[in-house]
């Protein structure tokens, strides 16, 4: 599994890269709860508390850029 994201290292990505994960993850956290849902067992029930942590970071990331916010 790979390790959760911090907010530094997803504010070094550029905007194109953010976009990209935040879609990748998006796209995962789809299927893991569409699998959940089915009754399917998941191997990682925590997965899904991580996927949305860290599309919560993407998005605030985002937001702050949009409104010119500077964090380091």
């Amino acid at each position: 599994m790979p390790k959760s994201d911090t907010i530094q290292d997803l504010r070094k990505l550029s905007k194109i890269e953010r976009e990209k994960k935040l879609e990748d993850l998006l796209d995962e956290l789809l299927l893991l709860k569409s699998k959940n849902s089915m009754g399917g067992a998941i191997d990682n029930p925590s997965r899904i508390s991580t996927l949305k942590r860290t599309i919560a970071r993407i998005k605030t990331i985002e937001n702050e850029d949009l409104l010119g916010i500077k964090r380091s």
